[in-house]
């Protein structure tokens, strides 16, 4: 094998003197005489001395005149210095070809000698606040089936952040007539997938940043184009500001230049080096529970840039161990643990966010907002009397509290006292209080005054549209991509779908007669509307496809139905609608109400359709059934029906997706 060819094996060759010719034309090698031109050993030796000589002379000369500043040169060798021991050398190169990460002690020394060019004169602040003692928070008492069944929110492909880091809808906070049995069950919850996913990517108003310069911006909403007069008084107010928290006791004082270093970094998204930074800390100040609270904060944000749940576990029980260190200020653990139980709602842990609100609430009896966050708690688990009862408890010691009065509204008219619930939606409205500003009470106070007879309605109707919550007065669904095309009626022609209506029209009777033979009550298939839509009568449903999954089941009563629609995926396969039949009985009429999203489209094939006394209004604009003919139109709009025939009134109904879905928002968007 060939030596390999570089400069030190070059240097390492033998060179060959040239060869000559000499006078009798014979090739000999060129020699040096020891008494010709070349140098012998003592030439040598001597011209080695000379050359010595000269450069102590010169080092001499350079010391002496002060040539060199040698002070400027080991300045700049030192800006090469990136492992911080003092000098310029191999591991320093290391670490600026990306080949070692940088030590953390020269990470916080750089943030504190740049904090410190900021704050000159930073004097520690005195010591106003004493320690809380909190008893520690165990999730031993919270039971293993707590964690909520919902899909971990890093890991879902139905969050609102899709896979190439766009958002994908346009998930608004609030709730549909349709889904108002539980506050956590309908599209319009407070802590829906999509809604906290958003929440996650803009840090929540309530929790403070630690030791923040400027307050956050309270979110603005737009104006209403209405007199003066008309809006909430607090609306014309100017906001107090809030006050800054106190997180520092007494001993972290003294580190503070320390403990502003570290957040430095995780304030300027550098995540990684904030969690090595204040794991450092934590080491070297294990009580302190600021450092422990920062390495919780860099832990969440390194969890949120690596979409790792198991990173945000790692933050949440953080935050418990920072919560439970003895002499940390009360800003800190109610900072510490509000942090926890919305990072816990954010994993679907419902349960043990309540257990942790319930904690902060026994440390800080008389903070009116905690108790109104767990209130939220209760409703997120299905529990509306202990929400009831938490913001009774509220209303007694504050009984102007626009959160509070919004949400008992809520559950009022949840538990259909209609009439009771509109002082309360109306009043926390109009209070303009944080947290009262939701598309879902200006629904429910229109709805209930909508079910009173209160043309007044659609003046709630239209604030809620001016304050970007409705679409429009009529459109007032919860889920929309923005830009689809908005009609309340639609042809077959306009939908796209002219081969599902085709079909279903050619094969009417098939899909009648399969109704007729499970209609029987004794069957039990067709069960009552539960959604409290109707002011009377009654109403069957028998669903063979709900956020398109297939009931098996329901699919082997009527076979021949199913069968027909297999080959249509933009029925099947619609995640945000349904596949069912609905049969109406005499003398029933459903109230004026909107479907959730603007992603679908319902289409109703007639079967059995009674002569006169059956219609149903979108908008402005009432049409009657026929059999064998399909209705197509946008549920997202308002709409009624009655029922004032003789007999029954049997349709089937075809949740379709809105044809300007693309295939990629089809896969991605969350079922409903």
């Amino acid at each position: 094998m060939a030596p390999r060819k570089n400069f030190r094996n070059q240097a390492k060759k033998e060179v060959k003197p040239a060869a000559v010719v000499n006078k009798n034309g014979v090739k000999a090698e060129a020699t040096v005489a020891a008494s010709g031109g070349g140098f012998s050993g003592t030439k040598i030796f001597t011209w080695f001395m000379v050359l010595a000589l000269l450069g102590v002379w010169s080092s001499v000369a350079v010391v002496w005149f002060d040539l060199v500043d040698y002070d400027n040169v080991i300045g700049k060798l030192s800006a090469y210095d990136a492992d911080g021991d003092g000098d310029f050398d191999v591991e320093d190169a290391k670490v600026l070809l990306g080949l070692k990460e940088r030590p953390v002690s020269v990470l916080l020394r750089e943030a504190k000698e740049e904090s410190a060019v900021k704050e000159p004169d930073a004097v520690p602040p005195p010591d106003d606040d004493a320690a809380v003692p909190l008893p520690p928070i165990s999730d031993d008492f919270i039971p293993d089936d707590s964690r909520d069944e919902a899909t971990h929110p890093y890991e879902d492909e139905n969050n609102a952040i899709d896979t190439k880091g766009e958002l994908v809808e346009k998930a608004q906070p609030q709730q549909t007539v349709e889904e108002s049995k539980q506050y956590n069950d309908q599209p319009g919850s407070l802590e829906t997938k999509e809604t906290v996913q958003l929440r996650y990517n803009a840090e929540a108003e309530s929790v403070p940043e630690p030791e923040a310069d400027v307050e956050p911006e309270v979110e603005s909403v737009p104006e209403l184009k209405e007199n003066a007069e008309d809006q909430p008084k607090d609306k014309l107010q100017e906001k107090p500001k809030k006050k800054k928290p106190k997180l520092l006791n007494k001993f972290e004082k003294t580190i503070k230049m320390e403990i502003d270093a570290a957040e430095k970094l995780r304030k300027k998204g550098k995540v990684e080096e904030a969690v090595r930074a204040f794991e450092t800390l934590v080491l070297q100040y294990p009580q302190s529970p600021r450092c422990r609270y920062g390495k919780a904060l860099a832990e969440d944000g390194l969890a949120e840039k690596m979409l790792s749940n198991d990173m945000l576990q790692k933050a949440i029980g953080t935050y418990k161990e920072a919560s439970e260190l003895p002499n940390a200020t009360p800003d800190l653990i109610k900072a510490t643990l509000k942090k926890r139980a919305e990072r816990q709602q954010f994993l679907g842990r419902m349960r043990g966010a309540l257990a942790t609100l319930e904690k902060l609430v026994q440390i800080f009896p008389e903070d009116v907002a905690l108790k109104n966050d767990l209130g939220v708690a209760h409703l997120l688990i299905g529990d509306n009397k202990g929400a009831k009862r938490i913001y009774e408890e509220v209303l007694a010691t504050a009984p102007s509290d626009g959160f509070a009065k919004v949400h008992y509204g809520f559950i009022l008219k949840s538990e259909n006292k209609i009439a009771e619930s509109i002082p309360f939606l109306r009043d926390g409205l109009e209070s303009g209080h944080p947290g009262t500003d939701d598309g879902r009470f200006y629904f429910h106070l229109g709805d209930a005054l909508q079910r009173m007879g209160d043309d007044s309605a659609y003046k709630w109707y239209e604030r809620g549209h001016l304050r970007g919550h409705f679409a429009s007065v009529w459109q007032r669904s919860l889920y929309n991509v923005d830009g689809l095309k908005a009609q309340p009626w639609w042809t077959p022609k306009d939908t796209g779908y002219m081969d599902l209506v085709k079909t279903l029209e050619r094969n009417w009777r098939i899909i009648r007669d399969e109704a007729q033979s499970v209609m029987d009550k004794t069957t039990g298939l067709f069960v009552p509307e539960e959604e409290n839509l109707r002011e009377k009568g009654e109403w069957g449903q028998f669903t063979l496809w709900q956020q398109g999954k297939k009931a098996g089941e329901a699919c082997r009563s009527v076979p021949k139905t199913c069968g027909l629609l297999e080959r249509y995926p933009e029925a099947t396969g619609c995640k945000r609608g349904q596949i069912k039949f609905s049969v109406m009985q005499p003398g029933t009429h459903v109230w004026p109400h909107t479907g959730p999203t603007n992603c679908r489209l319902r289409m109703h094939l007639g079967l059995v359709i009674p002569k006169t006394g059956c219609k149903i209004r979108c908008t402005n604009d009432t049409r009657a059934w026929e059999e064998g003919k399909v209705l197509i139109f946008d549920d997202s709009f308002e709409h009624e029906v009655w029922q004032d025939a003789d007999s029954y009134r049997l349709i089937f109904i075809v949740d379709v997706w809105h044809p300007e879905l693309t295939q990629y928002q089809r896969q991605t968007l969350s079922s409903i």
